[in-house]
C-alpha cells in the first residue's frame, strides 16, 4: 500500500504527457511521435498492472511461505 501512491502518481503524470502526442496522430510532423506515444501509454499502462496487481499476487501465493530446514 505504501508503494500505491507513488508508482500511480508517476505514470498518471507520464501518461497525462504523452495524451497529446498520441492523439495528435494527422498531424503534419507527428507521423512518428503518436504511433510512439501509444506504444509508450501501452507498456506504462501494462507495468503499472503488473506493478500492482500481478506482482503483489505472486508474492502473497509464493513469497508468504517461511523456509523450513
Amino acid at each position: 500500500m505504501e508503494r500505491l501512491g507513488p508508482v500511480l502518481m508517476t505514470a498518471l503524470s507520464t501518461g497525462l504527457a504523452l495524451i497529446p502526442l498520441a492523439v495528435a496522430g494527422g498531424d503534419p510532423g507527428s507521423e512518428i511521435l503518436s504511433p510512439i506515444a501509444i506504444v509508450i501509454l501501452g507498456g506504462l499502462l501494462s507495468s503499472t498492472a503488473l506493478n500492482l496487481v500481478v506482482i503483489p499476487a505472486l508474492f502473497l501465493k509464493f513469497g508468504s511461505k517461511k523456509e523450513t530446514m
